[in-house]
């Protein structure tokens, strides 16, 4: 099992409550979890009660989602969404999450000035140094202004701060067609999150319609059209030397109605794969093989 601690699921993906859903994580092998604020300001008890089920599940947050429409905004909608910001950010210290994943605005009412943009999301960073929350932004492929991860890659660098970076996101990556080849020009440092999941079919929809792409079912990576896509895209950051967790994010209405473990199951045998069929990851050694000897080897004698 060690050899899927890099690896995490997203909460949303399975049905029941949220204890059942770590659980299942959990026994599945995983060492991480994106959690959902949704479940976190839901859960019995408030988010503090939260905050402790994450715990005694054992698995490590990795990060909090999702921060909506922030960027881009002007006058009493740039005051409402800075308060919606401060609290999500601190529930996201009060769960333990180090990062707070924040979407591209697909808001009508955003500005398409890139200065702008990044200047917000400046501020947003800001605001989370003094909590140790790192914000992890994410190019939606219907986004009004950022559709790409290298436009949001752009404004990233522009915001300019240490704990600024990106949430590359497979499904947005393929939908908004943009080349792999761009990553190469990325510094890894700055990706703090990988979101992963396979198409099940190629869905019929205008080149530039994502939604309609969306709403066609996910799988999990290998289970799906995607998967020589999904092994070139874990392989170039690999390459580029992103060293961060992959979690899966896959919004499957069949999922819903299965039990989380049986899920969390499908999900290990795709970590699976991506971990010995794709990046070809040496297994663990035992643990008897760091324990020293309590003799010295000696050469045999003839």
């Amino acid at each position: 099992m060690d050899r899927l601690q890099g690896y995490g699921m997203d909460t949303i993906t399975l049905n029941g409550p949220l204890q059942a859903r770590l659980a299942a994580i959990r026994q599945a092998g995983f060492g991480q979890a994106m959690l959902s604020a949704r479940d976190v300001a839901g859960f019995p008890g408030g988010v503090a009660a939260a905050a402790a089920a994450v715990r005694a599940s054992g698995l490590r947050p990795m990060g909090l989602q999702v921060l909506r429409d922030f960027e881009g905004l002007s006058d009493h909608l740039h005051e409402y969404k800075l308060d919606i910001a401060k609290s999500m950010l601190r529930m996201c210290a009060d769960i333990g999450s180090p990062v707070l994943l924040a979407s591209s605005s697909t808001s009508h009412h955003a500005t398409a000035d890139l200065d702008l943009i990044a200047r917000d999301l400046r501020k947003l960073a800001m605001l989370g140094i003094p909590l140790g929350i790192r914000i992890a932004y994410e190019g939606l492929s219907w986004g009004r202004t950022i559709r790409e991860f290298t436009s949001s890659w752009d404004v990233v660098c522009r915001a300019d701060m240490p704990n600024l970076g990106l949430c590359l996101n497979s499904f947005h990556i393929f939908a908004s067609g943009t080349p792999l080849q761009e990553l190469e020009v990325m510094d890894p440092a700055s990706i703090f999150l990988v979101r992963l999941s396979d198409a099940a079919c190629h869905e019929a929809a205008a080149p530039d319609d994502c939604q309609t792409l969306a709403g066609g079912p996910r799988v999990f990576p290998g289970e799906g059209v995607r998967s020589a896509q999904l092994a070139d895209f874990v392989r170039r950051l690999e390459r580029l030397g992103y060293r961060g967790g992959y979690s899966f994010e896959v919004f499957n209405d069949d999922y819903q109605q299965l039990p989380p473990d049986i899920v969390a199951q499908r999900a290990r045998r795709s970590a699976l794969w991506l971990n010995d069929d794709v990046l070809h990851r040496p297994a663990p050694l035992p643990a008897w093989t760091s324990t020293p000897l309590r003799t010295p080897l000696r050469a045999p004698l003839y």
